[in-house]
């Protein structure tokens, strides 16, 4: 039997048949979505095809007075988006995440105001902003800090400033009133965060790197900013337009005068509309049936928290994180708002 088994063991095999080609299904190919060019061509194509009933509505007198509006909001803001986004881009691309762990405070209580004051030094519009918070909590920066870091950032920062004084020349006071909620409310988030906040409702940053180096990541990151808030803006812009030119007055009185309505109407459009920082000022200096305070409000609300900002959170901190910071962040900013137009404004 010792030698039945050693034979057996020892048998050659059959080689396996060849495998033909055939025998394997074809890859699928992978669906894509248009390419830049291809959709401006299909826009050049419906421009063309629908020239004539373009060139009758835009005859009408709202039509216009609705595409001035649009066009003055935009090219106001454009020059303060291309420059916020290239120092956003800088900042992201060269300075490690190193440096802001050297220098915030290891207390948590100190280290949030220090992050709300280098904020507004260190510019970054929204877009930016999460992935540089998510860089310092994994860096270890106390989340406190970093989240008030986040929320600063885009919202007082010299670009941002400079856009509100110039949409508000003759009331240099919104320029205070906006720097002083805004860094109230991104410093209260903090210290909330600090006190009540949970580490398990936070999801480990995931580690973004270019491999390309730190040039090709800021041109890729001013291409991403630019397009992504470029988009907004224009969107934002045109509802704003809309809202002056389409929307009759008696519509629009009854919630723009209301003190409590008002303020509520234009805090959930800057949720909605997603304006970038850099450039909401002048979308909110074109609505003008609103009080200060609500105007007020749209600024403060929209770097803080917005659609678009909701869900980059969700992405970098976890969908447990974002449904309970942006509601957080959304009543500290209104409350802020309310606060500094009764005293400021």
């Amino acid at each position: 039997m010792g030698d039945s088994g050693d034979a057996a063991e020892t048998a050659p095999t059959e080689p396996s048949p060849p495998v033909a080609p055939d025998d394997f299904p074809p890859p699928t190919p992978k669906r894509r979505g248009p390419t830049s060019i291809e959709a401006l061509a299909l826009l050049l194509v419906f421009g063309l095809t629908a020239r004539p009933g373009l060139v009758e509505l835009f005859a009408a007198p709202a039509a216009q007075a609705w595409a001035a509006r649009f066009v003055a909001v935009c090219v106001q803001a454009f020059p303060f988006l291309v420059l916020g986004t290239a120092l956003s881009a800088a900042i992201a691309a060269f300075v490690p995440a190193g440096f802001f762990h050297r220098v915030v405070p290891k207390r948590t209580a100190l280290a949030v105001p220090v992050a709300g004051i280098a904020g507004a030094v260190l510019p970054a519009c929204e877009c930016a902003s999460v992935p540089v918070a998510g860089a310092l909590v994994r860096r270890g920066v106390a989340p406190a800090a970093a989240f008030t870091f986040m929320l600063a950032s885009p919202a007082i920062n010299p670009i941002v400033v400079v856009s509100t004084l110039v949409a508000f020349p003759d009331d240099p006071r919104m320029v205070v009133a906006r720097v002083t909620a805004s860094l109230l409310a991104a410093v209260t988030i903090g210290w909330l965060w600090a006190r009540l906040g949970r580490t398990e409702w936070l999801k480990a940053p995931a580690h973004r790197h270019h491999e390309n180096g730190k040039w090709a990541a800021f041109w890729a990151a001013i291409r991403h900013d630019f397009l992504h808030a470029g988009g907004y803006l224009v969107i934002g812009a045109a509802i704003a337009a809309a809202l002056n030119t389409l929307v009759p007055e008696t519509w629009l009185a009854p919630i723009a005068e209301h003190p409590v309505l008002g303020v509520l109407a234009l805090a959930v459009l800057a949720v909605l509309v997603s304006i970038c920082s850099e450039s909401d000022a002048f979308v909110a200096a074109s609505l003008t049936q609103f009080s200060p305070t609500a105007k007020l409000a749209f600024m403060v609300v929209g770097p803080f928290v917005d659609v678009k900002l909701a869900a980059m959170q969700a992405g970098t901190f976890g969908r447990r994180f974002a449904s309970r910071f942006a509601p957080a962040v959304f009543c500290t900013a209104v409350a802020a708002s309310v606060l500094a137009g009764v005293v400021l404004l």
